[in-house]
């Protein structure tokens, strides 16, 4: 059956042939000449010094056909062929990588990126999953406004990942639109039981209404004291939110989300400020896919502030921290709210190149582990850890919080964050000198990864 998916969606896989050959060319040369895929367009021309990476498997080996039919999910037929020759390409040595650096793309200018937010909406809506949640002759009128300018950058976001992860995957998003009575609406991107991902979610949302008093608790809660006018605070919230679930035990789970709010007080002023991040999950620890991806998120912080990685990387440490379990949910990576400073269009550039990283910050290390043997050991381990990661997400969780507590917020939306499976043991623990016990370690006592 899984065969028959990809033998139809011959342009996905052609779509992986062209990647693959980019990534040779890129092993040759160096730098990027052409991008033969769409996708990979995208990637490159936003990105400096990524790093692709390649690791032969260490050896790992399945217990009986059920594990060795778990490791073959990842690809099968035509595709696997096209993923093998995409690993050999880059195969060194056992465990060790062999980095090849992208060409050097110069960041878009300021004044060239600032042309093209004010070029023509409709135009740049061509890419997108779906047309915005706000009507484009709207946006059209309003183009320099943060609210417009924000809106577009989450729906090119969700519109590059998502399209970088039917690349891998050879599946299709099923796109969800959908409306708030209140004000708003949003558009849910889901891809279920694909070849490599077991649930991937891309959303975005972009609500306005008023705050109920609940909402504005959380608010609060966060450092913010709002005063609205008889009992009402006018608000407009829109961001984009990711999490993605894969099969293979090998490859982690990535959670990123940025967003923006804008409230207006009992005397018509406006508070308005950025929050997010991208965080990392794996089951297992491996250092050069750690490295490799706090080391790009620490590179589009330095563009910004020298000191806004390690400070927003604490930040992630302490936030995606489960209690009642005393270990947080993964390896972290930057998070922060309430950023309203230094000037609004600081922080949007800060929040933009944070969101551009999405892609080349998590991709190399899916295609590196896409045949990663497992076995059914390392598979109930990765659904323990997820049991993990869905307590954080209902109880801690602010932004699930604020959504349950927000009115004519769409549930479906909101726990898409959530694993198809997961699994809880009674009093479970590894074994010492495991590595699911060096793991445990990990979480238990976060470790800098640079």
């Amino acid at each position: 059956m899984a065969t028959l998916v990809f033998l139809k969606n011959t342009t996905k896989v052609t779509s992986r042939r062209c990647f693959v050959s980019n990534l040779k060319g890129l092993l040759r040369a160096g730098e990027c000449h052409s991008s033969p895929s769409p996708h990979m367009s995208s990637w490159s021309s936003r990105t400096t010094g990524v790093r692709f990476m390649s690791q032969g498997t260490a050896g790992r080996t399945s217990a009986g056909g059920r594990s060795s039919r778990r490791g073959a999910l990842a690809l099968s037929g035509a595709a696997a062929v096209t993923a093998t020759a995409a690993v050999a390409g880059l195969l060194a040595n056992v465990n060790h990588f062999q980095r090849a650096e992208m060409a050097t793309v110069v960041p878009r200018a300021a004044e060239e990126d600032k042309n093209q937010e004010q070029g023509d909406i409709l135009e740049r809506c061509q890419g997108f999953m779906s047309p915005p949640v706000t009507d484009v002759a709207v946006l059209q009128a309003r183009k320099g406004e943060m609210c417009t300018r924000m809106e577009m950058l989450i729906m090119e976001t969700q519109a590059e990942f998502c399209k970088a992860l039917e690349a891998v995957d050879g599946g299709t998003f099923t796109v969800d639109r959908w409306e708030r009575k209140e004000g708003g609406g949003g558009i849910s991107c889901v891809m279920q039981d694909g070849e490599v991902f077991e649930k991937a979610g891309v959303n975005v949302s972009v609500v306005f209404g008023n705050l109920t008093e609940e909402a504005a608790k959380q608010m609060r809660s966060r450092g913010k004291v709002l005063k609205g006018k008889d009992g009402k605070l006018p608000f407009c919230a829109m961001g984009v939110s990711s999490v993605i679930h894969p099969k293979n035990p090998h490859i982690p789970t990535v959670h990123f989300n940025y967003r923006y709010f804008e409230i207006e007080e009992e005397d018509g002023s406006k508070q308005w400020w950025f929050g997010g991040g991208t965080d990392l999950t794996p089951i297992y620890v491996n250092q050069e896919d750690a490295f490799h991806f706090h080391n790009t998120l620490k590179e589009a912080c330095d563009k910004h502030h020298s000191q806004y990685y390690p400070d927003f990387k604490k930040w992630c440490d302490r936030y995606f921290y489960v209690r009642h379990r005393g270990e947080t949910r993964g390896i972290g990576g930057i998070f922060f709210d309430d950023l309203d400073g230094p000037s609004q269009e600081e922080a949007f550039g800060f929040v933009k190149s944070c969101a551009r990283t999405v892609v080349p910050c998590y991709l190399p290390i899916v295609y590196k582990h896409l045949q990663d043997p497992f076995t059914d050991e390392e598979k109930d381990w990765q659904q323990v850890r997820r049991g993990r990661y869905v307590e954080f997400n209902l109880v801690y969780d602010r932004g699930v919080k604020f959504g349950l507590a927000t009115p004519g917020s769409r549930i479906e939306s909101i726990l898409m964050s959530l694993p198809l499976t997961a699994r809880w043991e009674y009093m479970h623990e590894p074994a010492t000198g495991t590595r699911e016990a060096e793991m445990l370690e990990v979480l238990r006592n976060p470790k800098e990864w640079l």
